[in-house]
């Protein structure tokens, strides 16, 4: 043996040497590149449908985008010239750091101390991770930038509506125009980039009721990607993957189809976060519906205590979507426990319902997303919520199972057994979450933290966090 030792030493610790060496490259890559940090990669994504991109791990697309990119019109490729760019080098080697400063923090959960920031406290039942979703908050309000493009004039881009079923998509493009936390002027030091256009007043001024011509939306922002990204170069350089658009109308996923980088690779924020309609939750991130009736934010929250809360569950809506004839067919006015209204009784008030209510039933409609979800929330009541393919709003960070109750449309013949077999003491504690988790569904003007506006900004930078431009 000894000899065998002496004849090879050199080589035995060369070996061992590289060995080494080859391990803590391995540590490293794994602590810089893209990871799903808190996001739930449960979906099962059709991959025949998606472009081909070379990938860091089995969801994150890598783009070569230290590159610039030419369209082959022959057959829809790629072709790719090398050139170097520093900047966004530099970008890169920042969120690598900040990728490595959230995994050390979700490694010390529930374990570790907010004391330091009076405006959070690490519920550990409400959120997945609470060390690691503050340390990637704090993170996120000193490091990240947004570019928003000047192009467009209103009402089609740089506005939206702030009232009605469609307000957040107006409420974030407005808060967005006059932000001084994200929003940079700086193009070159931007990790996103913001289409300012809304889907809802694209279709409210230039959709033709009767003709119906849905190309209008292609029109209009099929000609502004066409604008930005010959304009600037920011497009071109990760083919639309570090660019973000916000829509919360039903044709919010429709409207990006007719630029396929869009589709395919940007960021989409939206409220139809249907993954059968290829919402993709790694890249795209869900939007919460609030309707606001008059466009005012004061007044909306609170509801009855516990003990006085004499409803079981409640529901008033119409009956449209896949889901809610089933409910209709089992609960309409037929028990005195679970209230399923398609119109309710003009003595009775919806919101003092929901206040009075245990449990607020929240099926799906024609889309998935539904305002109801944020109402229940609201009234400090438990959601039950039915859909199918639906991506809640930031479950990437919270724990929707800790304060909702979620039913299959097969167990809806079973919805009053289900919660009457919820403890009470249970019950008490969802109820005391909601009213944890009510925050970061609250529209603040101006935005403070936590609320609803920095939550979806939040979802932006974690999206961000998932890709890397090199």
């Amino acid at each position: 043996m000894n000899q065998i030792w002496r004849k090879h030493k050199t080589l035995i610790l060369l070996t061992i040497t590289s060995f080494a060496l080859f391990s803590l490259i391995i540590l490293i890559k794994d602590f810089t590149e893209p990871t799903t940090l808190f996001i739930n990669n449960n979906i099962n994504n059709n991959r025949k449908t998606w472009p081909q991109w070379t990938r860091v791990s089995s969801f994150f697309p890598t783009f070569n985008t230290d590159q610039t990119l030419e369209k082959d019109s022959r057959n829809g490729s790629v072709k790719i010239g090398k050139i170097r760019d520093e900047k966004i080098q530099r970008i890169e080697d920042g969120l690598a750091r900040a990728r490595v400063f959230i995994r050390e923090a979700m490694l010390l959960s529930p374990n570790c101390s907010s004391e330091s920031d009076v405006d959070y406290v690490a519920h550990k039942d409400i959120y997945r991770n609470p060390c690691g979703f503050h340390r990637s908050y704090l993170l996120m309000e000193k490091l990240f930038k947004i570019f928003v493009y000047d192009e467009g004039e209103p009402p089609l881009f740089h506005y939206g509506t702030c009232k009605t079923i469609y307000s957040t998509e107006g409420l974030f493009i407005s808060f967005m125009e006059t932000d001084t936390k994200y929003r940079t002027w700086k193009q070159d030091e931007a990790h996103v980039y913001f289409l300012p256009f809304s889907v809802v007043m694209i279709l409210e001024h230039l959709f033709h009721p009767v003709i119906r011509d849905k190309a209008v939306l292609e029109r209009t922002i099929v000609d502004y990607v066409h604008v930005i990204s010959h304009r600037y170069p920011y497009w071109n350089r990760s083919l639309g993957a570090d660019h973000f658009m916000v829509s919360c109308h039903d044709w919010g996923p429709r409207a990006t189809w007719y630029k396929r980088e869009l589709y395919y690779h940007s960021i989409r924020v939206l409220c139809n976060a249907n993954t059968s309609e290829h919402f993709n939750p790694v890249k795209d991130a869900p939007l919460p519906e609030i309707h606001l009736k008059t466009g005012e934010i004061e007044g909306l929250i609170g509801g009855l205590p516990p003990s006085n809360r004499t409803i079981l569950a409640f529901f008033a809506g119409a009956l449209h979507g896949k889901l809610r004839p089933a409910l209709f067919q089992h609960w309409k006015e037929k028990d005195n426990d679970i209230l399923v209204y398609e119109k309710l009784p003009k003595e009775l008030s919806y919101e003092n319902m929901l206040k009075k209510s245990k449990y607020c039933i929240c099926p799906s409609g024609h889309e998935v997303a539904s305002p109801r979800i944020v109402e229940a929330i609201y009234a400090e009541c438990v959601p039950v919520l039915i859909s199918q393919h639906y991506i809640l709003p930031f479950s990437d960070v919270l724990n929707w199972n800790s304060f909702s109750i979620q039913v299959s449309v097969s167990e809806i013949p079973n919805l009053k057994k289900i919660l009457t077999e919820i403890p009470e003491e249970e019950y008490i504690k969802m109820q005391e979450r909601v009213k944890k988790v009510q925050r970061h569904f609250v529209v603040n003007d101006p935005p403070k933290r936590f609320d609803v506006f920095n939550m979806v900004v939040h979802s932006i930078w974690l999206r961000r966090l998932n890709l890397r431009i090199k």
